[in-house]
């Protein structure tokens, strides 16, 4: 199951085909979709989380929590909305790409992906890229 909280005011469209989306990719991974909950907050309850969970006294744009057992994907994600207006204008890209992108990171995360070295963020960028095309594809079946 995937849930979708909004402690900001951000509409997102296509919620059904988003959930779709990212229940394929976790299948494609090989992996089972058990309990996900996306929430998007702003840049101080997210900086508040990094501070208290990982003493990390910086912004940043997601934060994934995992409580995965075996192969079932089971986690929280909470995506900080400022962030991502913001690198979504310092990467000339539109908002909604910009939040897939970090939808989809996330999901990444709980799959088993890091993005600590250069190797593995170029990794990481390969499968954001690819699971955004699929969402394309399923964006243009909507249409």
């Amino acid at each position: 199951m995937i849930e979708f909280n909004f402690d900001v005011d951000l509409k997102i469209s296509n919620l059904d085909v988003l959930r779709d989306w990212i229940t394929k990719t976790i299948l494609a991974e090989n992996k089972d979709l058990g309990q996900l909950s996306y929430t998007f907050c702003d840049d101080s309850f997210l900086h508040k989380l990094n501070v208290e969970f990982l003493n990390h006294d910086t912004f940043t744009d997601i934060l994934t929590f995992d409580y995965g057992m075996g192969n079932k994907i089971n986690g929280e994600i909470f995506i900080s909305v400022d962030r991502v207006i913001e690198n979504a204008s310092l990467y000339q890209v539109t908002l909604e790409n910009e939040l897939h992108r970090v939808m989809i990171h996330g999901i990444f995360h709980l799959c088993g992906y890091k993005d600590e070295s250069d190797e593995d963020r170029n990794l990481m960028r390969s499968k954001e890229d690819e699971a955004l095309g699929q969402l394309s594809i399923l964006i243009s079946k909507q249409e």
